[in-house]
């Protein structure tokens, strides 16, 4: 079966509430789950005793006073919201700015050259059952709904074996809630945990396959509500295969700084053309049938899918868009990337 067909049918046993798609026997599954607590042992216990930094707050206040700023500056700070697992929350970094939230919140402020405020909620460990709770922490308050907001999810489904379904129903009704709304929505899709160095074969071969499915999945579900994705998949291929002691931290699971700065940088070009804010015509590839646009997206990291709404639904369902933008390098130690408090 195609990887395209297989990612359809999670995403219809999810749209429809059916289970999970049973890919495994007996023997395989007794299997996956020895050598994951094997490797769950060989991360150890540095990820379980790590705390994220905390990155709410301001970025970009010097754009707010400056004359040449866009037509937007006196619309106040963008609103940016970060819903996730560990990931999302920056995980595995010792400071505030080397989170992906705070590096795409300064990103996109020096692009939109206005404030952006940041509001994270993401949770380390959490799989997609937690995206209920993450986003009525965004909306459920006295502050207006985020203007956009990126969610990575789905890495703790697969190594939790949650039905992949279920995982991508859950993630729908999370982008469903943010789009009524009025909030853009965009998803970093679940990363290529046959990346990670402490898994290995046949393990490795099944995580991969079930993070790309799921992936796959996720694009599906996502883009029919009017969101876009971004390919995490292996974080980002070639840097990571070629120098994993730098682009891993140091329980070999989640990212370094250089390695949440290379996902980031993957990500920003999609999250400022959200808002209007980055050409949208000098990196189309072209349309395909939503399907086998998630599956090659899953296969190729650093992929944008998005809706293609010029282009009518036919026999072989809803298309999208590919797109594989250049990536932009991030903010660092200018005083418009800082945060001030909340």
């Amino acid at each position: 079966m195609s990887r395209a067909r297989v990612a359809r049918r999670i995403a219809t046993a999810a749209a429809f509430g059916g289970g999970g798609v049973g890919l495994l026997g007996c023997a395989a599954v007794g299997l996956l789950v020895t050598e994951a607590q094997l490797a769950r042992r060989t991360v150890g216990s540095h990820a379980a005793a790590a705390v994220a930094p905390r990155a709410d707050g301001r970025y970009g206040s010097a754009f707010a006073c400056l004359p040449h700023a866009g037509s937007d500056a006196d619309a106040g700070p963008v609103r940016l919201g970060f819903l996730g697992d560990s990931t999302a929350a920056g995980l595995g970094v010792h400071r505030a700015r080397q989170t992906p939230g705070a590096l795409l919140a300064s990103g996109l402020a020096a692009v939109a050259e206005r404030p952006v405020t940041l509001v994270n909620v993401a949770n380390p460990g959490a799989e997609s059952s937690d995206l209920e709770r993450q986003v009525s922490l965004l909306l459920d308050g006295d502050e207006p709904p985020p203007d956009v907001c990126v969610i990575m999810i789905g890495a703790n489904d697969v190594t939790h074996r949650v039905p992949l379904a279920r995982s991508v129903r859950l993630l729908s009704d999370a982008v469903r809630r943010l789009r009524d709304a009025g909030t853009q929505v965009v998803v970093g899709t679940c990363p290529d945990l046959g990346t990670i160095e402490p898994v290995y074969q046949p393990l490795r071969w099944i995580a991969r396959r079930l993070s790309r499915q799921l992936a796959a999945a996720q694009t599906i579900a996502v883009v029919s509500l009017g969101g876009r994705t971004v390919s995490l998949g292996d974080l980002l291929g070639p840097e990571f295969a070629a120098r994993p002691r730098e682009m891993f931290g140091p329980d070999n699971f989640h990212p370094s700084a250089e390695g949440y700065a290379t996902a980031a940088m993957a990500i920003l070009p999609t999250l400022c053309a959200t808002l209007g804010l980055w050409p949208q015509d000098q990196e189309r590839e072209g349309a395909l049938p939503v399907a086998e646009a998630a599956a090659e997206a899953a296969a190729a990291s650093g992929t944008e899918v998005t809706a293609a709404t010029d282009t009518p639904s036919g026999s072989r369902g809803r298309w999208a868009l590919l797109n594989r933008r250049p990536r932009r390098r991030l903010p660092t130690d200018e005083p418009a990337a800082q945060a001030t408090s909340a």
